[in-house]
């Protein structure tokens, strides 16, 4: 089946098996490799990516399910090789130790952080619900959370 989606602004025209995961799809074919897979089951939340800017764990999505949809995947959260306000708190907090949640966890966070800019630890532990982290204990991540919210909101202080 033949699909169209625009991945980081970029238009792409397949032909994919029916039964390829958007996960494979972004990996794969477009050998975006920032999206990691991590237990097949939807429980761990490596593989989440924006589709139409919903965090979605595209290892419970077809390909064919994405036709025409816009998708952003860790790779595309960098603007002009500059990091993104969450990026930058991960490596300013020490928000990752081997890093194999962390693109999923951005993805998640860079939605969540869209919705409520101004989340309580509470409200991020929370927003982090669906994903697994073996090594950090998600404190820092939280704080790597808080960083980038008070990030975004200086930067949309109008001048």
């Amino acid at each position: 089946m033949q699909i169209r989606v625009k991945v980081n602004g970029v238009d792409y025209t397949h032909d994919v098996e029916p039964r390829l995961l958007l996960v494979h799809y972004l990996r794969d074919v477009l050998r975006l490799t920032g999206t990691h897979i991590g237990c097949d089951t939807s429980i761990c939340g490596a593989c989440t990516v924006q589709v139409d800017g919903n965090a979605t764990k595209s290892c419970t999505l077809f390909a064919v399910q994405a036709d025409g949809c816009e998708i952003t995947t860790v790779e595309g959260l960098s603007t002009n090789g500059e990091l993104h306000a969450l990026q930058e708190g991960f490596k300013e907090m020490h928000g990752l130790q081997c890093g194999f949640c962390t693109p999923g966890i951005l993805m998640t966070m860079d939605e969540y952080l869209k919705i409520n800019p101004n989340p309580t630890e509470e409200e991020i532990r929370h927003g982090l619900k669906g994903h697994l982290c073996r090594c950090t204990g998600y404190q820092n991540i939280v704080k790597s959370v808080q960083y980038a919210a008070n990030k975004l909101k200086k930067e949309e202080v109008p001048v």
